[in-house]
């Protein structure tokens, strides 16, 4: 498996100057294969031809299509061929290059952005992609508030975008804001038709919607497929990839097929041609089948038990100590997972900007566990579980069924975690019924990971002043989560990130466990899927032989 990490200077290429930015230089398309390509290249396969439908098996149902509000990675995967966002992100050097803005300037202080769009873009509903475009798609996502669980970290402080004309909007922050430019590559800034704006947010959900990417919703059937369509007026594109103007394929279906097994084996028997979520136990099979398995770790939160610090029991920071010593996450990648995953070392994965190693807040130790517990209390009862106060430690985890190693690497940690006298039950829900567990807090522990390369997503997961979804009121952590979202030199912003890891870890408000790692498998016929910087796919340049 090829190391994924990015190089040393990563960060630095990613970051704002200190001065005035304006960027024009277009990138070449990342390669084929290797750590920025997830399928086949052209070598050996003849050459791209265009034509034909991609059937790609997703584990898990999209739930909503509306790219501004989709939350899960099998979302994201058919909303990103729907729109363009107005910058992309080269996955190799984490520089941010142009897309629909062909070029953009950066005040000093990171507070104002002004982007200078391309000319000739259209939405698919024929309606011209200009600056008042922009100003009512960011005005959109800004009102969505909570529904765009992503997009209200993206543009916190938003005051407002300023028409200079057709082709020049200004984005306006009430203060710094230093991941705004990379959120702009992101699906969730991605741009939608003003006249889908003026849709409801739950009819944007289910369809119809336009937008103004390389394809068009032709449908969408809930927990069975999204179907996507050629724009065959399309005639721009990303700088990164290698063809401009129409897809290559006729188009995509997606199809929701939950169990791993049966994804493998419409693979293998050529019912679909490209799978995501393969699960550990199907890898080796798969590549003995000569089928094309790539994966790239994901930059971000990783997967993580993330504490309700409200529940009368997780809140007490001795029992959210004890767990994060007593799990053994050398013995989860080992056992239920395979060598694409990694153990976590720190509340970012370490594929992110700005990630430090923080092994040593992590290091796995039954005793030091039981130590933590004695001293605070807790003391063991006939059933071995701890109890303080006439309360039982037995804390409710939420898991969702988006990927298969969910269950088993949480049954694991369930056996590891009671050596120490801690109890974990386990409540296993549907991706939209996790997601309102979480906002109603009906849980102690929650199992997920987040997907982002920039490190602002630790402050879009622990933020006190955003969704907040575990409760959490630390002025300390909140005081560096402000500071690195302020801070446009890259040097003094990556001092705060690391702050704010080693925080969440020393108050264990996250309980991280392995690395997520996107893998995929892809039949022979597939050729040119790539891979985003944030561990997504793009369809563009792919092609089926």
């Amino acid at each position: 498996m090829p190391d994924f990490r990015m190089p040393a200077d990563r960060r630095r290429l990613s970051m704002l100057a200190s001065s005035v930015l304006c960027l024009t230089l277009p990138l070449t398309a990342c390669s084929a294969a290797g750590s920025d390509g997830a399928g086949a290249g052209s070598d050996g396969a003849g050459t791209a031809r265009s034509g034909g439908r991609l059937t790609f098996a997703l584990s898990s149902d999209p739930t909503c299509v509306d790219p501004q509000q989709a939350a899960t990675n099998d979302a994201m995967y058919a909303a990103r061929g729907l729109v363009d966002s107005l910058t992309d992100q080269d996955p190799k050097t984490g520089k941010i290059v142009p897309w629909l803005a062909k070029s953009w300037d950066v005040s000093k202080d990171a507070s104002r952005f002004t982007f200078h769009l391309r000319t000739g873009a259209t939405f698919s509903d024929k309606t011209p992609l200009d600056a008042q475009a922009v100003k009512k798609n960011l005005d959109a996502v800004h009102a969505l508030g909570a529904r765009s669980i992503l997009g209200a970290g993206y543009l916190e402080g938003y005051q407002g975008t300023e028409v200079l004309d057709a082709r020049t909007a200004e984005v306006r922050f009430g203060g710094p804001n230093a991941q705004f430019l990379q959120a702009t590559s992101t699906p969730t800034l991605g741009l939608l038709s003003p006249a889908t704006l003026r849709r409801t947010a739950e009819q944007r959900c289910t369809g119809p919607l336009a937008g103004s990417g390389p394809f068009t919703l032709r449908s969408y059937t809930p927990d069975k497929s999204v179907e996507l369509s050629r724009r065959t007026d399309y005639a721009w594109g990303s700088s990164l990839w290698k063809s401009r103007g129409v897809a290559r394929l006729d188009g995509i279906t997606f199809q929701v097929v939950p169990e791993s097994g049966v994804r493998s084996g419409s693979l293998t028997s050529g019912q679909v041609d490209a799978i995501g979520g393969v699960a550990p136990q199907d890898e080796a099979n798969l590549k003995a089948q000569r089928v094309s398995v790539v994966g790239r770790a994901n930059p971000g939160v990783p997967v993580a038990l993330s504490v309700n610090t409200a529940s009368p029991v997780a809140k007490d920071i001795a029992v959210r100590r004890a767990l994060q010593v007593a799990v053994d996450r050398k013995e989860v990648v080992d056992t239920v997972l395979s060598p694409s995953y990694r153990p976590a070392t720190s509340s970012l994965a370490s594929t992110t900007d700005d990630y430090r190693d923080n092994t040593r807040l992590l290091g796995h130790s039954v005793a030091r566990a039981k130590s933590l517990l004695d001293r605070a209390g807790w003391r063991t009862g006939a059933d071995g579980l701890r109890v303080k106060a006439g309360r039982k430690l037995n804390l409710k985890v939420i898991l969702g069924t988006n990927f298969g190693p969910n269950q088993s690497a949480l049954e694991l940690i369930q056996q590891q975690v009671k050596k120490a006298g801690i109890g974990l039950t386990l409540k296993v829900l549907s991706v939209a019924d996790y997601q309102k567990a979480r906002g109603a807090g009906d849980y102690d522990l929650a199992w997920g990971n987040g997907t982002r390369p920039d490190p602002d997503v630790l402050r879009t997961a622990f933020s006190s002043k955003l969704l907040n979804l575990s409760r959490i009121h630390d002025t300390t952590l909140q005081r560096e989560l402000d500071a690195q979202a302020s801070e446009a030199d890259p040097v003094r912003r990556a001092d705060h990130v690391a702050t704010a890891q080693r925080r969440v870890l020393e108050q264990a408000y996250q309980i991280p466990v392995f690395e997520m790692t996107s893998v995929f498998a892809l039949s022979k016929r597939v050729h040119d899927v790539k891979f985003d910087a944030a561990s997504s796919l793009q369809f563009h340049d792919t092609w089926l032989s």
